[in-house]
């Protein structure tokens, strides 16, 4: 017997509301004045979300989440997808070391980097730049190994159909493996993102200059923010998270259809 299309449809809506809720109601929060929140009244305002861009300076803050996390994921995914390619489709010395090594580095906790990319950094001169932001960030052996294992799925017959017609390995790779790896490309320009949008400890190290501030740091200042009797603005920070979360939201609806079609392809295989 075939379950009822309209009762799926109702549990599905109330589950995913459910899980919503905090969303929701972080929502419903940043649109109150500070005094009606802690009177348990309602009163709309869009002040919270004036004050956020203009008196604590988010929009600077929301560029510069933009320029680093977009130039991380750019040359991330660039960086794995070539790094998975080589690994998957060609025989070299210390291959295979090489890529034990590349997975292994999944099993460190990334604040044991901290310290020897801070002293590197400070010693390049690099700190206080977007530079010593991004360049930390760019390798990522997680989507190497996952792009890896995916392009093994696609069939090597391409490729030597492609070197028949006199196609270069480079040629190979733009022209035939990054099209057929779109779907797990897209996931894993989408994780690489989250990623860095919601990074706090490297930026908070890195960066001294308030013009450089990432979200995340511009957020976290925010709880200093004292409305009187040591309460804290929590309508104001409610906005401040929803700037936050936005432009993850628009890039996990751009890639949806990648992302469901990359983990639907993976699960066939």
């Amino acid at each position: 017997m075939k379950p009822d299309n309209s009762l799926l449809t109702a549990t599905a809506l109330v589950v995913g509301l459910l899980f919503l809720s905090p969303v929701l109601y972080s929502i419903w929060m940043s649109f109150q004045t500070v005094d009606a929140y802690y009177a348990g009244q309602a009163s709309f305002t869009l002040d919270n979300y004036t004050r956020a861009v203009s008196e604590f300076n988010f929009a600077r803050y929301l560029l510069n989440s933009l320029i680093v996390s977009g130039l991380v994921t750019l040359l991330g995914i660039t960086l794995a997808t070539m790094a998975a390619y080589a690994f998957a489709r060609f025989t070299f010395p210390g291959g295979n070391f090489l890529f034990g090594a590349t997975v292994a580095t999944l099993m460190i906790p990334s604040h044991i980097s901290l310290i020897p990319n801070y002293l590197t950094l400070a010693k390049a001169g690099l700190l206080d730049t977007y530079a010593g932001l991004i360049l930390p960030a760019i390798s990522n052996g997680f989507a190497a190994f996952f792009l890896r294992q995916y392009i093994r799925g696609i069939p090597k017959s391409l490729d030597e159909a492609a070197y028949m017609d006199g196609a270069s390995p480079l040629k190979v790779l733009w022209r035939i493996i990054v099209p057929l790896s779109r779907p797990a490309i897209a996931s894993m320009a989408l994780y690489i993102f989250m990623t860095e949008w919601n990074n706090y400890i490297w930026p908070l190290v890195a960066v001294g200059k308030e013009d450089l501030y990432t979200l995340q740091i511009g957020l976290a200042r925010l709880y200093r923010i004292n409305p009187g009797e040591g309460l804290i603005d929590w309508p104001l920070v409610m906005a401040a998270s929803t700037i936050t979360i936005l432009p993850v939201l628009l890039g996990f609806l751009l890639v949806e259809r990648h992302l469901v079609r990359g983990i639907t392809l993976g699960a066939v295989k």
